[in-house]
């Protein structure tokens, strides 16, 4: 017990970059260890595994909770999404006219790609009406807040009894979640051992510089362009709070590549931050479904990418309009299996560019999903507690109360 107590004494910041040190030399020293690896996927399983029913629980117990009486921020919440979502998507456009990328065509990647934004919009809104029970299985996170959100204001007329029950459940989720996160070292540690010992640096090289457009418009948003919209919102320096969400949300993100596991480390932070439950409960795990900048981008650069190695000319409408095809459609890449990368093909078809050719663009991208992913899931999941926090706080404002972190 002793060993336990001064371990989880240490900053978590500090353990995770003890892990992370320890599995780059275990990568290069025993690349052939696998066993290593299995660390990796024991934390983002658990993490995966308990996220849906935490989300579930922390949101029926909120709404159902009738001596809540909160204004609710959601309307602001999810504008902050959007506009950062399209104004990601510009950027990408901005740099990818400024930097312009080629790619080397390699053999098609697998999967189906989806046909239009119809498509996309309509496997979003039918995620809605799943069975609640196979949302929960399959962490369909729409679904999941669909039926969290009926089931909260059917049980607004139910006892204080049941109400309590629901909350202790919610609580016990929420403490195995702090338990879980402790192990984040080790999870690191294994995840980072993979990457190095399987990917190495050799096969990125010949994608430099598309790796530096995407990690380099990732980077703007994150530390430019979200911070602006903060300022905007609460009229305050932003970066003291963008600076702790990348550090709390954004790293652990980055390597767990899955905004999913990320979800239960977003409202930890939110808690940390003294926000709202019933607020951080639903815009969180909406916010992992919509709030998706990194993916606007990702499909932009690599869109732009194949657009410029085919010699295609592109005017500013067009690119606007790339814009907002490509934020719409990121909004619904967790509906899509392959995420980002298979709506690839969908921004291409706005440029009359074969499903074939494109398919070879989603190809490269997983090539390069390694940094990619990572830089993504870090600045979608990041900006998912920044611009939550954003919001309440910018009621805080009109209210006169003090804004801390």
């Amino acid at each position: 017990m002793n060993i336990v107590k001064k371990y989880t004494e240490i900053s978590l910041v500090k353990r995770i970059i003890a892990g992370l040190v320890i599995g780059v030399i275990l990568g290069i020293v025993v690349p052939k260890a696998a066993v290593i690896g299995i660390l990796g996927n024991l934390f983002v399983g658990a993490l995966k595994a308990i996220a849906p029913l935490l989300v579930f629980f922390l949101v029926m117990h909120s709404l159902s909770n009738k001596q809540d009486t909160a204004e609710s921020n959601m309307k602001t919440v999810i504008i902050l999404y959007l506009i950062s979502t399209f104004m990601a998507a510009v950027t990408a456009v901005a740099a990818s006219f400024l930097f312009p990328s080629n790619l080397t065509l390699t053999e098609g990647a697998e999967g189906t790609a989806p046909e239009g934004i119809g498509e996309v919009i309509s496997t979003l809104l039918m995620n809605i009406v799943d069975n609640p029970v196979s949302a929960l299985m399959n962490a369909n996170y729409i679904g999941v807040l669909a039926w969290a959100v009926i089931l909260g204001l059917a049980l607004r007329k139910a006892g204080d009894i049941t109400i309590g029950v629901i909350g202790n459940i919610a609580d016990a989720f929420g403490t195995a979640i702090r338990w879980i996160i402790n192990f984040a070292p080790f999870g690191i540690l294994g995840l980072v051992f993979v990457t190095v010992s399987e990917t190495g640096i050799k096969a990125l090289l010949s994608y430099g510089h598309i790796i530096l457009v995407l990690v380099g418009c990732m980077l703007f948003v994150a530390f430019i362009l979200n911070p602006i919209i903060v300022f905007i919102n609460i009229r305050q320096n932003p970066y003291p709070l963008v600076l702790k969400c990348i550090k709390d949300s954004g790293i652990m993100a980055f390597f767990t590549r899955s905004s999913a596991a990320n979800i239960p480390v977003n409202m930890s932070l939110c808690k940390s931050l003294g926000l709202d439950e019933k607020q951080y409960s639903v815009s969180i795990p909406l916010g992992a479904t919509i709030n998706m900048a990194g993916a606007a981008i990702t499909i932009t650069v690599l869109t732009l990418a194949t657009v410029n190695t085919l010699g295609i000319d592109v005017d500013f409408a067009t690119a606007l309009l790339l814009s907002f095809i490509a934020a719409v459609s990121a909004c619904g890449a967790s509906g899509v299996a392959g995420g980002s990368l298979l709506l690839i093909p969908l921004a291409c078809s706005l440029f009359g560019i074969s499903n074939d050719i494109a398919m070879q663009v989603v190809a490269v991208g997983f090539i390069i999903g390694v940094i990619q992913d990572s830089c993504e899931t870090a600045l979608n999941s990041s900006s998912d507690a920044i611009f939550t926090a954003t919001a309440e706080f910018r009621r805080w404002k009109k209210e006169g109360r003090p804004i801390k972190w």
